[in-house]
């Protein structure tokens, strides 16, 4: 029996994908267009990753060049300030998802687990009105897995009751990393991997 269900935000609750992607585009605007276009595939790529990662990941690997902790965290801040700005918009909600949780939040324990930096995760759920179907919303920088595995012991879940609901390669590795079952949404890529795979909430049920 499911009792507690960890969702992902990008790509399962909000469609934000493109927007994130121009979030990038513009804090590195002064780069090539190439170099940044790598780092939008290695974003798109790796879902589950914070923006933390990616910003270093672009430094390190795309440019080849050293960054400090205080550069990540100045870019990390232009991109939030962004991203505060347009996801607020009910529009990039999705409905299926979000009418899922409203109808099913009472019988279950839900909770948050992002990428996204979680002062924003938590501002962008209270402008959209949804944070009052989650026990936590919980982001970045802090990793994923240890999110999870954070979660899973504060509240002494059963690790066989509890899911993580995804849509990244990243998500699969935290819940597997944690001992809990991955149930995959917006990416058929992940129906190999993931225990079960959600087609549509519309007509779906834990």
């Amino acid at each position: 029996m499911i009792r507690v269900v960890l969702w992902d935000f990008d790509g399962v609750i909000i469609d934000s994908m493109a927007v994130r992607d121009q979030g990038f585009r513009q804090i590195f605007n002064c780069y090539p267009t190439g170099m940044v276009e790598d780092l939008i595939r290695y974003h798109r790529q790796n879902a589950g990753l914070s923006r933390f990662h990616k910003i270093r990941y672009f430094y390190t690997h795309i440019l080849g060049k050293e960054i400090t902790d205080e550069k990540v965290y100045d870019y990390a801040e232009q991109f939030s300030q962004t991203m505060r700005k347009i996801l607020i918009n009910h529009q990039y909600l999705i409905d299926e998802t979000i009418a899922y949780i409203e109808k099913n939040h009472t019988y279950y324990q839900f909770h948050i687990v992002s990428g996204s930096e979680e002062k924003e995760l938590n501002y962008l759920c209270q402008e959209l009105g949804i944070d009052q179907y989650f026990k936590t919303i919980e982001g970045s920088p802090m990793p994923k897995k240890q999110l999870v595995e954070n979660i899973l012991k504060v509240y002494g879940y059963d690790r066989s009751e509890s899911i993580l609901i995804g849509d990244s390669i990243n998500d699969y590795e935290a819940a597997v990393e944690n001992g809990i079952s991955f149930y995959g949404y917006n990416n058929p890529e992940l129906k190999v991997v993931a225990e079960r795979y959600i087609d549509t909430f519309r007509s779906w049920e834990l």
